[in-house]
């Protein structure tokens, strides 16, 4: 498949799983999980065209499982804006962690910090390449902010990691961001 055709039914699919699954008949389980037969159903996929999508997510969006019942379910690993929970439980992060953002978005975060906006979290990456490839969805320059994740951690915050990797929190005041 053109990797274009990827990106778009990854869109897709993020947004079905992520923000508004009842727009293509999807309801989700608490934990955000869906059957793969009624996903493919309402997305009018195939199961191989799904394969390719996750396997070739660079961000490694979506986790597909067996669930306790035998039957095999999607859902997208963080991001909803849809009432869900994960199961995270507290992780301790590294003791920086990254946030790739539009640089226009760059005196806004100095005032109020980092929030969640309409997401359960805030999104961190481990590593500046990956915040990089973050911060550039939205086009434009792109700033790379440093987040004190182990001394906003050591103050209390809470720290989770996803099953792709993204460290997530609810919030990261102005005074733990290096800018």
């Amino acid at each position: 498949m053109e990797y274009r055709e990827v990106v778009k039914i990854s869109k897709r699919m993020s947004k079905a799983l992520r923000h508004d699954p009842a727009r293509v008949g999807l309801t989700l389980d608490p934990a955000g999980w869906v059957p793969v037969e009624t996903f493919l159903a309402a997305m009018g996929i195939a199961r191989p065209v799904l394969d390719e999508v996750v396997a070739g997510n660079d961000k490694q969006r979506f986790a597909v499982q067996t669930g306790p019942d035998g039957v095999e379910r999607i859902r997208a690993n963080q991001g909803h804006s849809v009432p869900v929970e994960l199961g995270l439980t507290p992780q301790e992060p590294p003791e920086v962690l990254f946030h790739g953002t539009g640089a226009a978005a760059v005196e806004s975060i100095r005032a109020t910090g980092l929030n969640r906006g309409g997401r359960h979290h805030v999104h961190l990456s481990p590593d500046e390449d990956t915040a990089r490839r973050v911060g550039t969805r939205r086009g434009g320059a792109v700033a790379i902010l440093t987040v004190m994740a182990g001394e906003m951690a050591r103050a209390g915050h809470p720290f989770y990691v996803s099953g792709n990797g993204v460290w997530l929190t609810d919030e990261v005041p102005a005074s733990f961001i290096l800018f």
